[in-house]
């Protein structure tokens, strides 16, 4: 009820942590009056095109202008900013899952944090946050706010492991279809689009790597203590990611260049195939045309046998032809 309510404001989601892996969800109208206990915090989901949420962000949030500015940007990448009193904020990006979505188009969530509230926008639906929510319902959630940033970036990246590994297993297909047959022809459409996939969700997720590495160095107060522990994991995973979707584009490079190799060798075997005929049939084509013109004197002319004695003499010549170029080992 409270959620049908929120969209009309465009709160996607207003949720009070327990401090025990548990939420309650709350109205809009309940946040100018909340008091949040000290073990609670505060998750306030938005949808960043609403204009009401452009509204409460920069009237009633309590965020500096300059803060609602860069939450509010069109257009922005990966970054990690502290700012005063311990607060940040934090951009991240996560592979597009929406129905009828390039999971490369990539989406992003700004999330900005401090001790007990957690405000994130978002432009696009997201599926970490759906799974965030199932956590929390099951009361297995994230405790406090850190927590709460900490199990949103981990859900983001555990979808760019699924992405990562359905391309690799893409090109393994292809790989052992090439191996297990020498006609077999890759879709170099479909083979150039998983390049490009590759290489897009390099391009965006390499300076998010970076950042996870800097959360493992920063120790704000209201982290948790062995958050930098989580923040290394996930930095580690990131690389490992960045990696495979390297190896991927390589690979893909590969199985082209065998594409490319085979069909080259493909085609000098055809055209050498030509050329043995070409230079079987050359001799036998002169000596056809010599006989056949019309003037006196031509060989046999006049012997019954004349026509099978030409032939006997053009198969000989073929017959010669085909020995020397086996002594010349040219077939």
């Amino acid at each position: 009820m409270f959620e049908e309510q929120n969209a009309q404001w465009g709160l996607v989601h207003a949720l009070v942590l327990d401090g025990k892996g548990g939420a309650r969800s709350i109205a809009r109208t309940e946040l100018d009056d909340l008091q949040l206990q000290a073990h609670e915090s505060l998750w306030l989901h938005w949808d960043r095109s609403h204009p009401q949420t452009q509204t409460w962000l920069r009237k009633s949030s309590g965020l500096s202008e300059f803060s609602c500015d860069l939450l509010l940007e069109e257009n922005t990448r990966p970054r990690l900013l502290q700012l005063s009193d311990s607060e940040l904020l934090l951009f991240l990006r996560g592979v597009n899952l929406n129905p009828g979505a390039e999971p490369e188009d990539m989406v992003s969530v700004r999330i900005f944090g401090s001790a007990q509230r957690v405000i994130s926008l978002r432009l696009r639906p997201l599926r970490a946050t759906e799974e965030l929510l199932v956590q929390l319902e099951a009361g297995k959630g994230p405790k406090t706010a850190s927590e709460l940033i900490l199990y949103m970036a981990q859900y983001l990246t555990n979808k760019v492991q699924d992405l990562v590994s359905c391309l690799s297993e893409v090109v393994d297909e292809e790989e052992e279809k090439l191996d297990a047959d020498e006609r077999y022809t890759p879709e170099h459409g479909e083979v150039l689009q998983i390049r490009r996939r590759a290489a897009a969700l390099k391009r965006f997720l390499a300076p998010q790597r970076d950042i996870f590495g800097q959360l493992t160095r920063i120790k704000l107060p209201w982290f948790v203590e062995d958050d930098g522990d989580y923040w290394n994991e996930l930095n580690n995973s990131l690389t490992r990611y960045l990696e495979e979707l390297e190896l991927t584009r390589e690979r893909v490079g590969l199985v082209l260049e065998a594409e490319d190799r085979r069909l080259s060798v493909r085609m000098n075997r055809t055209m050498y195939r030509f050329g043995i005929i070409t230079g079987i049939f050359l001799p036998m084509s002169f000596l056809t045309g010599l006989l056949g013109i019309n003037v006196g004197g031509i060989p046999f002319s006049e012997s019954p046998y004349g026509f099978i004695v030409a032939c006997l003499l053009m198969v000989s010549v073929a017959l010669g032809q085909w020995w020397l170029f086996r002594r010349l080992r040219w077939v």
